[in-house]
C-alpha cells in the first residue's frame, strides 16, 4: 500500500509547529556527558522509543481514536479503526471529585470528556513540570498550525485546559481531519520522537549527518515496532494505556529549563 502523502507532510520536520526548537532533552543529556557519539545517540533514542516515544503515540492514536466518536449530527463511524473501544469504563471518572467527568456523558459531549480525560491522564504521565509545559508549548503551537491548514471544528473539542492541550492530543486531532487513521498517527509520533533529537545531535555534537541518518535507517524497524504496539494499546481505556517513565529524563528537562543560554527550547 502506498504512503500517503498527507502522512509525510505532517510528519515533515518542516511542518511549521516549531519542532525544530526542540531537542526533545538531548540537549540537557549532552551537556551531562550522556551522549557524546553515535553510539551513546543510539542507545538515547532507543530509550526514546520506548519510554516517551510509546507514551506519545499511544495518547496520539488514542485522541484520534476519541475524535472519531460520533458527533450530534453524526451517524457512527464504519470504519473497524475508528470505531470507539466497546469497553462500558472507556472514559469513566477518576474519581469521585472530578467534575465533569464524574457526571455522565451524552452524546454531545462524549469526544470532550473523552480528550479531557486523555489530557489528565498524559498530565498524570509526565513527572516533570518542565516537560508538561514544554508539551502544552507544542500543542499551541500545532493547534495553530492545524487550524490554519484545516479549518475544522474538530478542534473545539480539545480541553481548555491552562497553558493548552498537551501535544499529543492535538496530534490525534490533526491526523483526524487530515484523514489518517490511528496507526498511521502513532508513526508520526514516534517518527518525530527520534527525528528530533537526531537532528538537534547534528547540531550540538558536530555528528556527520550521513551517519546519523544511517542510524536512523537502523532504528526504522523498531519505530515500526513501537507505532504498531501503541495502537494497539491505544484501544484500551485511558487508565490503561502505557505509562513508560524516563526518572534521569525528567531531571535533565528540569535542569535544562535553568539554563540561562540553551540552543534548544527543550
Amino acid at each position: 500500500m502506498a504512503v500517503p502523502t498527507i502522512l509525510l507532510l505532517v510528519a515533515d520536520g518542516r511542518f511549521p509547529a516549531g519542532a525544530h526548537a526542540h531537542s526533545s532533552g538531548l540537549e540537557a543529556a549532552v551537556a551531562a556527558g550522556r551522549v557524546t557519539d553515535l553510539t551513546t545517540l543510539g542507545e538515547y533514542l532507543r530509550g526514546r522509543l520506548a519510554t516517551a516515544g510509546l507514551v506519545a503515540a499511544t495518547f496520539a492514536a488514542a485522541a484520534r481514536r476519541a475524535a472519531a466518536l460520533p458527533r450530534p449530527d453524526q451517524s457512527p463511524p464504519s470504519e473497524p479503526d475508528q470505531s470507539p473501544p466497546s469497553e462500558p469504563d472507556q472514559f469513566p471518572p477518576s474519581g469521585p471529585d472530578q467534575s465533569p467527568l464524574s457526571s455522565g456523558p451524552d452524546d454531545v459531549d462524549r469526544r470532550r470528556l473523552a480528550l479531557a480525560r486523555l489530557d489528565a491522564e498524559l498530565d498524570a504521565r509526565t513527572a516533570s513540570p518542565a516537560q508538561r509545559a514544554v508539551s502544552r508549548r507544542q500543542g499551541r503551537a500545532l493547534l495553530r498550525a492545524g487550524r490554519a491548514i484545516w479549518p475544522d471544528a474538530a478542534f473545539d473539542d480539545l480541553p481548555a485546559t491552562p497553558g493548552g492541550p498537551h501535544q499529543p492530543l492535538v496530534l490525534g486531532l490533526v491526523g483526524a481531519v487530515a484523514g489518517l487513521d490511528p496507526a498511521q498517527v502513532a508513526t508520526v509520533a514516534v517518527h518525530a520522537t527520534v527525528t528530533g533529537s537526531a537532528s538537534a545531535a547534528v547540531r550540538l555534537l558536530g555528528l556527520d549527518p550521513y551517519q546519523v541518518q544511517a542510524l536512523l535507517v537502523r532504528l526504522a524497524d523498531a519505530c515500526d515496532a513501537t507505532a504498531t504496539q501503541a495502537a494497539r494499546a491505544a484501544e484500551q481505556p485511558p487508565q490503561r494505556l502505557p505509562a513508560a517513565a524516563a526518572p534521569l529524563a525528567d531531571i535533565h528537562a528540569e535542569a535544562h529549563a535553568t539554563w540561562e543560554v540553551r540552543l534548544f527550547a527543550s
